[in-house]
């Protein structure tokens, strides 16, 4: 028996291990203070304690300070586990933040406690991002229980903030530590498709705009004493919607949907009352813009717009970037790809193809740093939903594609 085989031999058996470390990592809600929570420190400690338990005992940390929370630092963690190779690592990267529960009253079950269910595990968390997290542990694992070296030395990273940005995540360890080399295999398991086929090496540019409208409040039944600031919003929104038909009109096979997505998403309350003309209003939008497009050019084009409302409606418009981010494609002929795409071949059966995505991921960071990563996972793409849920088979799969990975010459 081969060593790989040795090692895909012992994950099929860590079903039992498998429902204990994500039931462990579940009990932690690791919400970032932007929804109410102390950030991810104790899931960290937690995960930390059972790493060593399991043999895992080279792990550092690359915390960053962050003051919002009661710790003063979201933690960022490295394990190693050495190989026969020490050029060229193997990277796989996880997070340890999830996203609030949401409506409990469309869960079945407690989120923060795991249920098993016709060989599926539930939680908020189980599969956004602990699928990819504890499949690489297991991964890992398989090679320390059954003493086997790997060919190429094994570097589990579970980063903080990704759900909300990563400024305290992979944004503040790129700025700050070089972790990362040319070479390096670098693997996200934080998207994917129900079949495995989809390596995403791509994403679109991302900018999340908030724009406020200020007008002049007076009494419903006398409009021209005031300035409708709703009016106008309505109609810039009206407006800025229309780019993706008038401007921004290129089209990219590489992704799904192949356009730029310009949406108007989350509105603010203004007036409490309905005979009062607002103003002010508040709403915001949500741009995926194909990579041909700098962000620059959507926000001067959305300048343009709101230059043409604000002399019509007399009003004043601001505009303030929640979040913008750009990226570079990893080439689909890269190794990485290639030797991901034979892994999933060789587990999966099945024969996988690079895609590029409209969802942000701590991938596009990555590429933008110069550095070539994919974002790949067998998943149930339930993350973020009610009742979220990890296939057993997948965590087990996934750990194996991972193993062949790092037996990779």
């Amino acid at each position: 028996m081969t060593e790989l085989a040795k090692a895909f031999e012992f994950l099929e058996a860590q079903e039992k291990g498998i429902i204990e470390l994500e039931s462990l990592l579940t009990a932690y809600p690791a919400l970032a203070p932007e929804s109410g929570g102390i950030g991810e420190i104790e899931k960290a400690a937690a995960l930390e304690a059972w790493l060593k338990a399991q043999g895992i005992s080279d792990i550092k940390h690359y915390d960053a300070p962050d003051p919002r929370v009661p710790s003063k630092l979201r933690p960022n963690l490295v394990a190693t586990i050495p190989g026969k190779h020490a050029e060229g690592p193997l990277w796989i990267m996880s997070h340890l933040d999830v996203v609030p529960e949401g409506e409990l009253s469309l869960w079945d079950s407690d989120p923060w406690k795991v249920v098993v269910k016709d060989s599926k595990l539930y939680g908020r968390g189980v599969e956004d991002n602990q699928q990819g997290l504890v499949s690489s542990v297991f991964a890992a694992i398989a090679f320390v229980k059954q003493g086997i070296i790997p060919e190429r030395t094994i570097k589990l990273l579970f980063i903080a903030d990704e759900e909300v940005g990563s400024k305290f995540g992979i944004q503040y360890l790129l700025e700050n530590h070089s972790l990362f080399g040319k070479d390096d295999l670098i693997i996200v398991p934080d998207g994917g498709s129900v079949d495995g086929t989809e390596i995403e090496v791509a994403e679109k540019n991302i900018c999340w705009l908030k724009i406020t409208t200020k007008g002049k409040q007076t009494h419903a039944a006398m409009p021209d004493k005031g300035a409708n600031a709703f009016l106008a919003a309505c109609d810039l929104t009206l407006r800025i919607h229309r780019l993706e038909k008038s401007t921004f009109t290129a089209r990219d096979p590489l992704f799904s949907p192949d356009r730029t997505t310009i949406n108007p998403t989350k509105k603010e309350a203004n007036v409490p009352n309905i005979n009062t003309i607002p103003g002010e209003d508040v709403f915001y939008f949500d741009m995926r813009i194909l990579p041909v497009y700098p962000v620059s050019m959507m926000l001067e084009e959305v300048s343009k717009q709101a230059h043409a409302i604000e002399a019509e409606y007399n009003v004043k418009i601001e505009f303030e970037v929640i979040q913008s981010n750009e990226s570079r494609a990893t080439p689909a002929d890269a190794p990485v790809v290639r030797i991901l795409a034979e892994a999933i071949k060789r587990v999966y059966g099945v024969e996988a193809r690079a895609i590029g995505i409209g969802g942000g991921t701590v991938g596009a960071y990555l590429r933008k740093a110069g550095f070539d990563c994919v974002v790949w996972s067998k998943m149930n793409e339930t993350a973020h939903q009610p009742n979220e849920n990890a296939d057993i088979a997948n965590i087990i799969g996934d750990a194996k594609v991972f193993a062949a990975l790092a037996m990779a010459p």
